[in-house]
């Protein structure tokens, strides 16, 4: 891990791949910092005394302004895991309304919230040569998804070029990005796939044959945010099974 007293944020923590990241880089000896929203974070992550949930509603842009951005300011992550993201279903044939609010909704939580904690950031990092951002996107990003998680993979695709418009103008100053674009991961997230479309559905579509657990996804951020492989930076790590390759 780093030399630097600098904690890592990640968002996102209360469940699935945030917790798993969080854990990891819990024991790896990272300071973390940990957002949730609803559900508390688990005694997986509470148990260690370097870990500090944060409660923060990342749809709620006044939070974002009112708790995030003090973090940042006064505690300067080294990292940045932007993780939190929701998946909605809602199909084409809905009603304008309901779907924009959807639309809207998933934009600001999955994309516009994770660039501006970027944002924020990248003047501090500038300014110590250093700081790590790793935006978890998804597999959808790269091949679509069907209609009903439209938003979903329009937003992961946004988050992806995002960071890659950040390397290209901030990678001269010691700034690493990566994005991470899992498949299907045994989470809730896929469980609210599945309902739509079947377990065996989405199992059918890995070449692997099984859903992956969170952790598998964990231990390659916290690769990532050990800084071994700048080199790597401003690519995506696709880990899907084998579902679709590039």
């Amino acid at each position: 891990m780093s030399d630097s007293a600098n904690p890592v944020l990640v968002t996102g923590v209360s469940r699935g791949i945030g917790e798993a990241a969080a854990k990891v880089l819990l024991e790896q000896g990272w300071n973390v910092i940990g957002t949730f929203n609803h559900n508390s974070p688990s005694e997986e992550l509470t148990v260690y005394s370097h870990f500090e949930p944060l409660q923060v509603d990342l749809s709620d842009t006044d939070q974002l302004y009112s708790v995030l951005q003090k973090v940042v300011k006064d505690r300067q992550p080294e990292v940045l895991v932007n993780n939190a993201g929701i998946s909605e279903s809602c199909e084409m044939e809905a009603a304008d309304a309901g779907w924009l609010d959807l639309w809207d909704r998933t934009q600001q939580i999955n994309l516009r919230a994770a660039a501006l904690l970027a944002k924020w950031h990248l003047p501090i990092w500038k300014n110590k040569s250093k700081g790590r951002l790793i935006n978890i996107a998804s597999r959808a990003a790269y091949r679509g998804d069907t209609e009903e998680f439209a938003a979903y993979a329009a937003s992961k695709a946004g988050l992806v070029a995002f960071g890659k418009s950040v390397l290209r103008n901030y990678g001269k100053f010691g700034i690493e990005v990566y994005s991470v674009a899992p498949g299907f991961i045994n989470t809730d997230m896929a469980k609210d796939a599945a309902e739509v479309h079947g377990h065996d559905y989405i199992v059918s579509d890995i070449p692997m044959g099984y859903l992956p657990e969170p952790k598998e996804v964990g231990e390659t951020i916290g690769f990532l945010a050990s800084g071994k492989a700048p080199q790597l930076s401003g690519s995506t790590i696709h880990l899907n099974g084998g579902s679709y390759m590039l």
